[in-house]
């Protein structure tokens, strides 16, 4: 078979709404501020949603007010706040699907599950709307996806398990998409400002953190950042009596190796990270489908291990 491919020549890319050039931007800007943004790779009118305000004001002849002019010109273009699971699932439809050639390994291998982290914030999506004890009749999610890793189609999947319908279950999830540290930050004040619910979830809370800050030289303005971050979680979730469930990463610890730990891993973020939340489990693979659930730090629960297994209705009880 001849395959005749192209590539998409300029006038076509910029007539593409999917992805407006930023040439497209409303406001007192000129040529001379498009070809800046040109020169460091940012092409798109999402590429500066992409792009901290520190890095746009490291481009030469950027200043500060004209960054937060650029910023602001490009919220106001692209919708980067909140969507519910509903409508996000529509736009996962337009996700092309590359066959790998082999029916087999496709239908066998449909999600690619690690610890665990991101399972669980699944299964929470769909269980915190479901009536519990004391009176509680179930409530709305916030999930604040900083890793692409938010699928509508795994809460379909976990609300069959319960008996839920699905359209109801993608309804009452809020989610939106963080860029960058400084993106994540605004969309918490949004939330605070706008919405009283009943559970908070965020997947990863580092990942932006790690590179939007590199290296030793920036590592207290990232704490700082983080600090000020996990205080408004604490807020938010003190003034309206939400749950807050955050997932972090692991690293590798070079100085573990002189002790001799077992495993010489340790939770990223540091102590600020660690002080900020009220109970901190980790998570590690067993076997198979099993997962090991250890309380890493509690005030009110002693050190203690459970295991779970991850299925296609998300988080259950392992079967030995």
């Amino acid at each position: 078979t001849n395959l005749k491919l192209r590539f998409p020549t300029v006038h076509e890319c910029n007539q593409n709404h999917k992805f407006p050039p930023v040439r497209r931007l409303k406001g007192n800007f000129n040529m001379a501020d498009i070809k800046k943004l040109k020169t460091v790779g940012i092409c798109t009118v999402k590429g500066i949603q992409m792009t901290t305000r520190k890095a746009l004001c490291n481009i030469k002849g950027l200043s500060e007010a004209k960054v937060e002019k650029i910023k602001e010109a490009a919220g106001k273009m692209l919708n980067v706040g909140f969507q519910t699971a509903f409508e996000y699932s529509a736009k996962r439809k337009q996700v092309f699907h590359i066959t790998t050639g082999s029916q087999e390994f496709e239908l066998r291998f449909p999600y690619n599950f690690r610890t665990g982290k991101t399972q669980l914030s699944h299964t929470f999506c769909v269980t915190a709307q479901l009536p519990g004890e004391d009176g509680y009749s179930g409530g709305k999610v916030v999930f604040i996806d900083t890793e692409n890793t938010f699928r509508p189609d795994r809460l379909r999947d976990i609300a069959d398990r319960f008996n839920v319908d699905h359209d109801a279950v993608l309804d009452n999830v809020l989610y939106a998409r963080a860029y960058t540290s400084e993106h994540q930050m605004e969309l918490l004040d949004f939330v605070a400002a706008k919405f009283h619910e009943e559970g908070g979830i965020i997947d990863s809370i580092m990942a932006l953190f790690r590179v939007d800050f590199s290296g030793r030289g920036e590592l207290a303005e990232r704490q700082q950042k983080l600090a000020q971050m996990l205080s408004r979680l604490q807020k938010i979730s003190e003034e309206y009596n939400v749950a807050v469930f955050v997932t972090n990463q692991m690293t590798a610890d070079p100085g573990a190796g002189m002790t001799f730990q077992a495993d010489p891993k340790k939770p990223i973020g540091g102590h600020i990270l660690a002080h900020a939340s009220t109970t901190r489990i980790s998570l590690r693979k067993g076997r198979g489908e099993m997962r090991i659930a250890k309380i890493f730090d509690s005030p009110d629960m002693p050190e203690n291990e459970a295991t779970f297994a991850i299925s296609g209705g998300g988080v259950t009880d392992a079967k030995e």
